[in-house]
């Protein structure tokens, strides 16, 4: 109940952010930027995400969860301890090494950039 009132007051105080910018007048946009879609970086996203997912589901089952867990769902270690019925040195420990199995990965490999023939 408190994240989902706390995810309420912060999108209230945002709005209230964005309505003072237009009200002094720095709340324009340029069309140009506004109205381009960039198609490539989007493709490129999508690439990374599922090379990342990927990864992250070759690990073992109870690390694949703890990760989720904790690094997709957001939940604090005590939460992920609770979510899953073990100690919290034990979310701790499967984050570790999970972290130390998915470092011993190549590093992701960047969609070519066509323009210029290079990886980003």
């Amino acid at each position: 109940m408190d994240r989902w009132l706390m995810s309420i007051l912060h999108s209230i105080w945002i709005n209230e952010v964005r309505a003072r910018r237009v009200r002094q007048g720095q709340g324009t946009v340029d069309t140009d930027n506004a109205l381009s879609f960039d198609g490539e970086h989007v493709a490129q996203t999508h690439v990374l995400a599922s090379q990342v997912i990927r990864r992250v589901d070759a690990l073992p089952e109870a690390q694949r969860e703890t990760v989720f867990l904790a690094y997709v769902e957001g939940l604090s270690y005590r939460e992920v301890a609770e979510v899953l019925q073990v100690p919290i040195g034990t979310v701790m420990s499967r984050l570790a090494a999970a972290r130390v199995k998915l470092a011993e990965y190549p590093p992701l490999q960047s969609v070519p950039n066509p323009s210029s023939g290079e990886r980003r």
